[in-house]
């Protein structure tokens, strides 16, 4: 409502916290936030918090299928475990919306226990930024170049 068109939750200012975040999770977040930063010229300081608001009209930005039924073989979609939020902060900065970091604390569980396992989540958030780095970059430069002919002709 201050003029954003996404707000980011993120632990790592002023007001925000957690109360169960390991200093591996703390470097892995560190090292990731700033891998994004460099790649997107953006100034996240909390990549991987998930506790982000948007407009419903920026949906189709994050380009991700929900529609589509899990596969049968067993394995994941795109973008359907922990490293969802950095795909969508990555896509958000593509797009140039104006985004605003807003401090939140993460609380204890109440109930059950978390299935974050810092490594194998890491190295699927590394795997996100360098898809969408080296893939889908070149996608968009490739539409670009194909919308920039079409003008041509």
């Amino acid at each position: 409502m201050d003029g954003a068109d996404f707000a980011k939750g993120t632990s790592f200012v002023a007001g925000g916290g957690s109360s169960d975040i390991t200093r591996l999770r703390r470097a892995g977040n560190w090292v990731l936030s700033r891998m994004v930063n460099v790649q997107c010229g953006t100034r996240y300081s909390d990549l991987c918090y998930g506790y982000n608001a948007f407009w419903r009209c920026h949906v189709p930005l994050f380009g991700l299928d929900a529609e589509a039924p899990a596969p049968a073989d067993g394995t994941r979609l795109w973008g359907d475990g922990f490293e969802v939020e950095t795909l969508i902060n990555i896509r958000i900065a593509q797009a140039g919306l104006t985004v605003k970091e807003v401090a939140s604390y993460e609380h204890p569980r109440i109930q059950g226990v978390s299935n974050l396992n810092a490594a194998s989540g890491g190295w699927r958030v590394l795997r996100t930024i360098l898809v969408e780095r080296f893939c889908y970059s070149k996608m968009r430069s490739e539409h670009a170049c194909r919308y920039a002919r079409s003008l041509l002709v």
